[in-house]
């Protein structure tokens, strides 16, 4: 996996959470939305490589291999930007909580229509969505 990669897969799964939601399958949406969010953060990471660089410490190894979206972020370097911007855009803030419920175990829970809409908004919202917002530094 590449950064290209990574930016097409959170494009693709975030169009499968879409065709979930209208199809009434709110927990796979829920998931898939979630999931676009960390490729788009994996992008991001992806970015920050370099062709020939040597594998870094195991410790940074744990760190990306992980689907939190926070411990992504940090992973990005990504969070002194990310905190101010949610300082100062409140709706970016409100979005970010939402994001941030979601995890990996999303896949064996249920989830409601609210829920899943809810989250979907928060990733895609074009001024103050999560994935918007990461898409910009990817």
């Amino acid at each position: 996996m590449n950064r290209s990669n990574f930016q097409k897969l959170a494009k693709v799964r975030l169009k499968d959470a879409q065709a979930l939601l209208e199809k009434g399958c709110y927990s796979g949406a829920y998931y898939l939305a979630g999931y676009a969010v960390e490729c788009g953060l994996k992008a991001c990471i992806a970015k920050k490589t370099r062709e020939f660089e040597f594998p870094p410490e195991p410790t940074t190894i744990r760190e990306i291999y992980v689907h939190n979206v926070e411990t992504l972020v940090k992973s990005a370097g990504l969070k002194p930007t990310f905190d101010k911007d949610v300082k100062s855009d409140k709706k970016l803030e409100v979005n970010r909580a939402v994001v941030t419920r979601w995890n990996e175990k999303s896949r064996y829970e249920e989830h409601t229509e609210t829920e899943a809409r809810d989250l979907y908004d928060a990733v895609t919202d074009k001024r103050h969505g999560v994935l918007q917002w990461i898409s910009r530094r990817w």
